[in-house]
C-alpha cells in the first residue's frame, strides 16, 4: 500500500526556519515528480513546490521564492522542504504530494 508521511511540522517565531520531510513508502517513487502543497485555515489547499524525479528542475510558488528550498533524496524515497525566513502568512497544513497519492499533513504555525 502506497503512503506518504510527512513530518518536521511546529511552532516557530516569525524570521525561524523549519525543515519538512516526506517519507514515501510501499513502491519506488524515484520516477516520479514530488510535490508540496499547503492549506491555511478558511482557504484552499494552493502549490508550494515541486521537484522532478532526477532533481534537475524545481518550481516554487511565488510567495516562497527565495526562502523555501525543495529536495530529494531517492535512495531514500524521502523529500524534504527547507522554509527559512517564515511569516505568519505561512501558517497551514503542509502536504506531501506524488500523482494521486497524498499525505495526512503535518501543521506548520508561525508566530508574529
Amino acid at each position: 500500500q502506497v503512503q506518504l508521511v510527512e513530518s518536521g511540522g511546529g511552532l516557530v517565531q516569525a524570521g525561524g526556519s523549519l525543515r519538512l520531510s516526506c517519507a514515501a513508502s510501499g513502491r519506488t517513487f524515484s520516477l516520479y515528480a514530488m510535490n508540496w502543497f499547503r492549506q491555511a485555515p478558511g482557504k484552499e489547499r494552493e502549490f508550494v513546490a515541486s521537484i522532478s524525479w532526477r532533481s534537475d528542475t524545481t518550481t516554487y510558488a511565488d510567495s516562497v521564492k527565495g526562502r523555501f528550498a525543495i529536495s530529494r533524496d531517492n535512495v531514500r524515497n524521502t523529500m524534504y522542504l527547507q522554509m527559512n525566513s517564515l511569516k505568519p502568512e505561512d501558517t497551514a497544513v503542509y502536504y506531501c504530494n506524488i500523482m494521486s497519492t497524498w499525505g495526512k499533513g503535518t501543521l506548520v504555525t508561525v508566530s508574529s
